[in-house]
């Protein structure tokens, strides 16, 4: 396994408003952008040439990452002019691929945290003799997801839309996000339109007899497309419950990148992530979040489950709890915004606008 092509091109709109200004995969995620993490990861496991498939802000990643050297990576970036799908977005970087046709190409989605064996995944393909090998991950609840049954081998047997009912629940079992394609099968799939990889070319791949072989790896797993999950996905980075060679320190209850300013008697603990040049005032509680560069929490405020936006501040004795607060939005003292409260960048809070009462 030498090669990757890493999907970066979505425009992430349920993380708004973090994505107003950043793509999802750069959002920095336990202190750098949450897309290192998987360059680093996929590094680690022996792959050494990535194409990324960009499209929203795609002028953002070749500045931040080169040509990938300093990560020990050759990469390449290709733009699709007009949203292409998956699987169009796939076809779309197939001219910068060096495989061979039987050869093995790994694919992977830039909005999954995941603990994932590749290499292991990688084995399965070869060893199977597949066309197209999938990660699956088992989920408690799997109604919001497509499942994909497999036979006692593995082999994967149909795949199924979300399920309404409980006699459709078939399995637990569902797509999370990584394959492995034989590079015959990029270039079969059409080009010039949108094509998605779940809902045309797998199923049609199944009808035509082709092999598609499922890997069941119930390791970590999160798909960090809402606000909640991305804070979430940081935080379990800090504390080591998700694996990731990119962080920058040690694993523990907070991670304090080194231009950031913490008063003595502030309390950082679950997983919180200080960025750059932010600060943290006297007597601050920040628990399970994520402070951008340059965000300033005030004295005695209490952020908890939140995500703070680059050079936004928080008033003194502010409660954020489950909230968003976008790049330089500015709230005020005595404000109090929880459960799933987005603050659009750059507004302005007067001090006590917001409160809530018990009985709310």
């Amino acid at each position: 396994m030498t090669e990757a092509i890493l999907l970066v091109g979505g425009k992430g709109t349920r993380l708004r408003p973090l994505t107003v200004n950043t793509p999802k995969p750069m959002v920095p995620a336990a202190g750098v952008p949450f897309l290192t993490h998987q360059l680093a990861r996929a590094r680690a496991a022996g792959v050494e040439h990535i194409v990324l498939a960009t499209s929203y802000l795609a002028e953002v990643f070749e500045p931040h990452f080169g040509d990938g050297s300093s990560l020990g990576l050759s990469l390449e970036y290709v733009t699709e002019e007009e949203p292409l799908g998956t699987g169009g977005a796939i076809r779309n970087v197939a001219s910068r691929l060096h495989s061979g046709p039987d050869e093995p190409v790994l694919i992977f989605n830039g909005d999954i945290l995941t603990g994932l064996d590749i290499q292991a995944l990688v084995e399965t393909h070869s060893s199977s003799g597949a066309d197209v090998s999938l990660h699956l991950t088992r989920v408690e609840d799997p109604r919001a997801f497509g499942l994909v049954p497999t036979d006692a081998t593995g082999r994967v047997t149909a795949f199924l839309e979300k399920p309404q009912t409980p006699e459709e629940i078939v399995t637990d079992q569902i797509n999370a996000g990584a394959y492995v394609f034989k590079r015959s099968i990029i270039d079969a799939i059409p080009t010039g339109r949108p094509v998605s990889v779940e809902r045309e070319t797998f199923p049609e791949l199944l009808s035509s007899g082709a092999h598609l072989q499922g890997m069941v790896d119930s390791t970590y797993w999160l798909d960090l497309g809402t606000p909640q999950a991305f804070v979430r996905g940081s935080a379990d980075l800090v504390l080591g419950r998700a694996p990731s060679p990119a962080v920058p320190g040690r694993c523990g209850d907070r991670l304090v990148l080194p231009s950031a300013r913490v008063a003595p008697d502030a309390k950082l603990t679950g997983g919180t992530v200080v960025g750059a040049d932010a600060v943290v005032g006297e007597g601050a509680r920040v628990t399970g979040s994520t402070l951008l560069a340059g965000a300033i929490v005030e004295p005695g405020a209490v952020i908890t489950d939140s995500l703070i936006g680059a050079g936004a501040r928080i008033g003194a004795r502010t409660v954020v709890s489950g909230a968003v607060i976008g790049d330089g939005a500015q709230v005020g003292p005595d404000n109090e915004l929880r459960d799933g409260v987005r603050i659009w960048c750059n507004t302005t809070l007067p001090a006590g606008a917001v409160r809530f009462s018990s009985d709310q």
